[in-house]
């Protein structure tokens, strides 16, 4: 019983260094192919009307993508990402924002 209770313990101390590791914001902006539309750094948009989204605020970004994957937001272009939304998580949607964030504008 005492070993049983002490590899649950473990496991459960163990588990967060086992998690899958971090994605990286810049594989992710080139596979989710956000550099199509916004370029390759987030600051020369394929279209005049869709924007430069390089150095913008994270959480501005997080909640726009999420909008857009939810159909909360459904004005403008956001029928362009609508399609690709749907291939990202909740949690790359984050990973991207904070890397979009970084990016010099």
């Amino acid at each position: 019983m005492h070993k049983r209770l002490a590899f649950v313990a473990l496991t459960a101390v163990a588990a967060p260094v086992m998690a899958a590791p971090p994605a990286d914001g810049a594989k992710l902006y080139t596979e989710k192919t956000c550099n199509a539309c916004h370029g390759p750094a987030g600051n020369k948009a394929l279209m005049p009307d869709y924007p430069k989204i390089a150095g913008q605020n994270a959480k501005y970004i997080e909640r726009q993508m999420l909008d857009i994957k939810s159909g909360a937001r459904a004005n403008g272009n956001s029928a362009a990402m609508k399609g690709v939304m749907h291939l990202v998580s909740d949690e790359e949607i984050k990973v991207l924002a904070d890397y979009i964030a970084k990016l010099k504008p």
